[in-house]
């Protein structure tokens, strides 16, 4: 483990990367998110989140070009989550109508027509906070229920968000992953329908969708980056969990851009770094962290991976880091307290981890075989992803006002 002053990071190159092919990537070329994309515009909620361009970051830490997506401004909910939500939830609506989901409206969707077909539905999924919301508020609007179950230790003031918005809400007495499994298993015993973003055998296809609905946000970006540079980014930074977000963002760019795709950079918590372990063990399967996940990133404390996600990840991740919650702390602080003419972001716990590293990556010395691996020099066009605001504000405070981490649940 490298470290400095108590501070930690940690990276291991992934060495089960593949060279360029299709296979893996299927569901996510241009033409299936612009479907996906063709109903979600039906909302009259959604619109392009911003793409933050911070040249004096960018100066200051000797790079070309950062861009931050801004997800704190999606659909009022203060997190990307919503965009599988809304996208999952429709799509198996669609389904039961035997419809093609681009042909339908969410108007239709929640009309009194449809609800005589389909009945009234529960949907049920277990979250550290914004995908659970994300699922309450499409089922909400799409006039169904939802029940959610939170992993133990669990943030009180998203507990409350999520209840907002309509849904049946319980913290359970264990962590995320065995939350998924008391999910799956109520729902079997009940008849409702799991919406989650995490993939085991024999659940895959609501996965798919909900990763499908995530990289609607990269292709916003792609759009977006054109207004500043015809060069396509050289490095993404990506916050992994289950890895779903992960790899439908890097499914995208992937197809998108083809042999000049960016570097795949993977960001996880110590503590839930699943994927920073499934690449040291060097195998083609994957391993599971266990345990209590005591991280200030409750939205990266997963110790399972999504089966499709790891497959794709696997073929093109460049790198697996795991950090330590000052790392996400230094991250929300600089994009909170910006430089010259950039723009302040407010970046939640899970957010903000890859700017941090991203500081630590330019700053510090210790880093330079890593920053070396990577080609990040004068010439490097970085996209970042805010996946967050501050969805816990009063412990957005205690960390950034009060520097109160590692770990509260307080």
């Amino acid at each position: 483990m490298q470290q400095t002053n108590t501070l930690t990071i940690d990276m291991h190159v992934n060495q089960l990367k593949k060279p360029f092919s299709l296979d893996v990537l299927s569901g996510f070329s241009l033409n299936e998110i612009n479907n996906v994309v063709k109903f979600q515009i039906t909302h009259p909620s959604y619109a392009p989140t911003p793409l933050v361009r911070l040249s004096a970051l960018a100066g200051s830490l000797g790079f070309k070009e950062i861009f931050v997506k801004n997800e704190a401004e999606r659909f009022g909910l203060n997190a990307f989550k919503v965009l599988g939500g809304i996208y999952g939830v429709g799509q198996y609506l669609a389904n039961r109508l035997g419809r093609d989901i681009a042909t339908l409206t969410f108007d239709e969707l929640k009309s009194p027509e449809v609800k005589k077909i389909t009945g009234e539905i529960t949907f049920i999924s277990a979250t550290d906070g914004n995908h659970g919301r994300g699922i309450a508020w499409a089922a909400r609007e799409l006039g169904h229920k939802a029940m959610i179950y939170m992993p133990k230790g669990s943030s009180l003031n998203r507990f409350k968000a999520i209840e907002s918005e309509g849904a049946i809400v319980e913290i359970t007495e264990f962590n995320y992953d065995d939350s998924v499994r008391l999910a799956a298993s109520n729902a079997a015993e009940n008849g409702w329908v799991v919406v989650q973003d995490t993939a085991w055998d024999g659940y895959e296809e609501i996965p798919l969708w909900i990763m499908q609905g995530y990289a609607t946000l990269a292709k916003e970006a792609v759009e977006q980056m054109k207004a500043f540079t015809e060069e396509p980014p050289t490095h993404v930074f990506l916050q992994a969990g289950v890895g779903s977000f992960a790899a439908g963002i890097a499914a995208f760019f992937i197809q998108y851009y083809q042999e000049k795709h960016p570097k795949i950079i993977v960001v996880e918590p110590h503590l839930a770094n699943c994927y920073y372990q499934s690449f040291a063990s060097n195998d083609e399967s994957f391993q599971v962290v266990g345990g209590e996940m005591n991280t200030i990133m409750a939205g990266l404390a997963c110790g399972e991976p999504n089966k499709r996600a790891w497959q794709i990840l696997r073929h093109y991740a460049e790198v697996a880091f795991t950090c330590d919650d000052q790392i996400s702390a230094l991250g929300m602080r600089i994009l909170g307290n910006p430089l010259a003419e950039d723009s302040p972001i407010t970046s939640g716990e899970s957010g903000a981890v890859t700017t941090g590293l991203l500081y630590c990556l330019a700053k510090e010395a210790w880093l330079n075989s890593a920053k070396q691996h990577l080609d990040l020099n004068q010439h490097s066009r970085i996209l970042l992803i805010n996946t967050e605001g501050d969805t816990d504000t009063e412990h957005y405070r205690k960390i950034v006002w009060e520097g109160k981490y590692p770990y509260s649940k307080n």
